[in-house]
């Protein structure tokens, strides 16, 4: 046991982990693509 926690638990938190990983990269490209585009436009209107 580490922190109270069994070794399957820890298993369930790495695999969570490996699985959202990709996703969250995903959302923030996703998300500085369109802070650079609503750059962009706001560049062209000034």
């Amino acid at each position: 046991m580490f922190l109270g926690l069994a070794w399957y638990w820890w298993l369930v938190v790495v695999i969570v982990f490996i699985v959202t990983l990709p996703l969250k990269l995903k959302l923030l490209k996703k998300a500085t693509k369109k802070e650079e585009r609503g750059e962009d436009e706001q560049d062209d209107r000034s």
